[in-house]
């Protein structure tokens, strides 16, 4: 009790300095979660392929001319379709950088859009980035330890003296009384679980932290394969080619992505889900040479050094594909509750601040 002055005011500043972030995490983030599906829905005619069918078109002509608009200093990632009706999707990274929508059946353009362009992908980089790249990450990171220590200081003030501790939200005795307990009870309910998503995302934002790990466990990051030679001629493996090896590897597994570097001296990384992989992508690769297509190197997910293998896990559990729909809601719903604590904390200190009103002329003179 005679540090709970220190306790409130740490949780008080703490919050106001920079609880905005946490606000603006929160938010965005449950607004990901429903307007996802949203966007594919209404933007079918990029998600969803034009021409019905299997797939049949040859994926290294739509990398030759890819490579032909946008130069041979862009890198491209290639998503096959994963499932029946989908569109091929090829990310570029270059002078310009979004994603080209392909029909997979007759290899037409259905359309494109850029890394910034719609309201996805501005909230995805306001959430994930704040718009600020590298730089952003790293503050988003700093924001979810800081989120850490104000769960800690809320949970003391919180403490009650007797147990079972009492849940009741009081919303017949006033506006501020109910905020008040909402905000207490609230993050008091829910603060782990919102505790869990702002660190998973801080995690997957800023990758030192993986390397942290690592270094903690005593182990060496894992490092893509280096090329010992390159040839001056000869004919080159198409990207049909390079998949036909990696799936060989991993005849159980379905790729995920297949990513082409713009420099000839890099390796080509194929990216595969297998079935105990938990993350909806893939983390087992194959690396394969670009001119010879010799298998390099293969990373299964779970013999990824510690750092890098957790994303497996963290990746989904952020994003609530882990679980299913049920998940997916419960993240929305702690991104919500994360969003209000900072909207209720902070109306609660401005009415606390804020000069009492006076009291009405009539009051005054029954009271002298």
């Amino acid at each position: 009790m005679k540090l709970r002055p220190l306790w409130l005011k740490t949780h008080r500043w703490t919050a106001l300095s920079i609880g905005w972030l946490l606000v603006m995490s929160g938010f965005t983030g449950a607004v990901l979660v429903a307007a996802l599906p949203l966007d594919q829905w209404w933007r079918a005619d990029l998600f969803q392929a034009r021409t019905p069918g299997p797939p049949s078109t040859p994926l290294q002509p739509l990398v030759d001319r890819a490579r032909a608009e946008f130069g041979p200093a862009a890198t491209f990632t290639v998503r096959p379709v994963r499932a029946s009706g989908e569109s091929l999707r090829i990310m570029v990274r270059g002078n310009w950088s979004g994603t080209l929508f392909i029909d997979p059946v007759t290899g037409e353009e259905q359309g494109r859009r850029g890394e910034t362009e719609g309201f996805l992908n501005t909230v995805f980089k306001l959430h994930s980035a704040l718009w600020l790249q590298e730089i952003g990450k790293a503050i988003l990171a700093v924001a979810a330890l800081v989120y850490l220590l104000l769960l800690f200081t809320g949970l003391v003030l919180w403490w009650p003296k007797r147990w079972p501790p009492s849940w009741r939200i009081a919303l017949d005795r006033g506006l501020p009384r109910a905020l008040f307990d909402l905000h207490r009870v609230g993050g008091a309910a829910l603060g782990l679980l919102i505790a869990v998503s702002v660190a998973s995302g801080a995690y997957m934002a800023w990758r030192p932290l993986g390397g942290f790990v690592t270094m903690l466990a005593g182990q060496d990051p894992t490092e893509p394969p280096r090329l010992a030679k390159l040839q001056t001629a000869g004919p080159r493996p198409t990207l049909d080619q390079l998949a036909a090896t990696a799936q060989a590897r991993f005849p159980e597994g379905a790729i995920g992505y297949l990513q082409l570097p713009a420099r000839p001296d890099r390796p080509v990384r194929i990216r595969l889900q297998l079935p105990d992989d938990p993350h909806p992508n893939g983390l087992t690769s194959v690396w394969l040479h670009p001119q010879s297509g010799e298998v390099l190197a293969t990373h299964r997910w779970n013999e990824l050094d510690p750092g890098a293998s957790a994303v497996a896990w963290v990746y989904p559990l952020h994003t609530g594909v882990l679980g299913g729909v049920w998940l997916e809601l419960a993240v929305a719903g702690g991104g919500l509750v994360l969003a209000s604590l900072g909207v209720t904390g902070i109306w609660l200190w401005w009415r606390r601040r804020s000069p009492p009103r006076a009291a009405p002329a009539g009051a005054l003179r029954q009271n002298p």
